[in-house]
């Protein structure tokens, strides 16, 4: 994966660390995905953010999980449990399981799983 050759082994890692990682490695694919369909910043931005946000990736959560293995529901729940402050628009709930998402995807590319991720992503389905 990019920039991986940096010796970091997520399994020592705290789960917010993970979920820090992962959401850029989210928003990143989003913006990427967004760029063919959307040529103007402003609304690039605002179709990012419909997809860049806890409710949003409490339901992508929910939508992959049936295929997530043994380790991989782990390091979600690790996610999940994480004690974080919740930003006050935020439904709590919502917002643990789109860390726990977060958490996944920042697992799965620092430790070099991108057919996995390409996998995952591909059934969240399209980005519009």
């Amino acid at each position: 994966a990019f920039l991986n050759d940096l010796s970091i082994q997520p399994e020592l890692l705290p789960p917010l660390v993970l979920a820090y990682i992962g959401d850029a490695v989210f928003e990143l694919y989003v913006r990427l995905r967004l760029i063919p369909e959307v040529h103007k910043v402003q609304k690039l931005h605002k179709h990012a953010t419909n997809w860049v946000n806890a409710g949003s990736q409490s339901k992508l959560l929910k939508r992959i999980e049936p295929v997530l293995n043994d380790e991989e529901r782990q390091i979600v729940k690790r996610g999940r449990n994480a004690k974080s402050k919740v930003p006050r628009n935020t439904d709590m709930i919502e917002y643990r399981y789109s860390t726990g998402f977060e958490a996944l995807i920042g697992h799965l590319y620092l430790s070099g799983q991108a057919e996995r991720l390409i996998e995952l992503f591909t059934l969240i389905g399209p980005i519009e």
